[in-house]
C-alpha cells in the first residue's frame, strides 16, 4: 500500500517518481562535471570511503 503524502496531493507526482526524476539529474549533473573537467564526489562501498574522481580517471580520497 502506497501512502499519499502532503507533496504528492499537490504535485500529482509519486515518490517513486520523485526518485527516479532526482537519480536522473545527478546523472547529468556528473556528466557535465566531467564536460567541464570537474571531479565528481563518489563513494567507495568496498573501502567505505568518500573520493573525487578526475575526468582523467585519477581517484583522490577525502581526508588523504
Amino acid at each position: 500500500m502506497t501512502i499519499a503524502n502532503e507533496l504528492d496531493s499537490t504535485c500529482g507526482i509519486s515518490d517513486d517518481e520523485l526518485t527516479v526524476r532526482f537519480k536522473e539529474s545527478i546523472r547529468i549533473d556528473n556528466e557535465i562535471r566531467k564536460i567541464k573537467g570537474l571531479p565528481v564526489a563518489k563513494y567507495d562501498k568496498v573501502t567505505k570511503r568518500a573520493y573525487l574522481e578526475y575526468p582523467d580517471g585519477r581517484k583522490e580520497y577525502v581526508g588523504e
